[in-house]
């Protein structure tokens, strides 16, 4: 993701690049207790766009060996989500969902894409099958 580190402390790493900035930090010990769960209101899961499958395949070899995450699914064609979609998801030590994928081109905003000017619009429907509009 061409991102540097701009604060490391104890209790913070802050990172910058790419047109992004990510911040984590420790909780204070009256609020350490809590989870996350996505399936209440505000944040699912966060997803970065990595620039090629063999970026996905890397973050998922580091996540793997070198983090205690849970790994929802290890790298995985999701081509029914978009054309070409390229997976990896975890969680981190909360259970937050991070997602890294590849989608070549434009994605949904190019020719093939539900957003492109021939596109289908907006999906009402997600899951196991994708899109759908049903």
């Amino acid at each position: 993701m061409d991102m540097k580190t701009l604060i490391r402390n104890e209790n913070t790493v802050y990172c910058i690049g790419s047109r992004t900035g990510i911040l984590v930090r420790t909780a204070a010990d009256k609020k350490n207790q809590k989870t996350f769960d996505q399936d209440t209101i505000g944040l699912h899961h966060f997803c970065f766009r990595a620039r090629s499958r063999e970026d996905v395949d890397s973050i998922y070899e580091f996540v793997n060996t070198n983090l205690e995450a849970h790994i929802v699914h290890p790298p995985e064609d999701g081509s029914h989500f978009a054309p070409g979609y390229y997976s990896v998801l975890f969680e981190d030590p909360d259970g937050i969902r991070v997602e890294i994928n590849y989608v070549p081109g434009q994605g949904h905003f190019g020719n093939e894409g539900r957003l492109g000017p021939q596109g289908q619009g907006p999906a009402n429907n997600y899951g196991e099958d994708g899109l759908t509009d049903r």
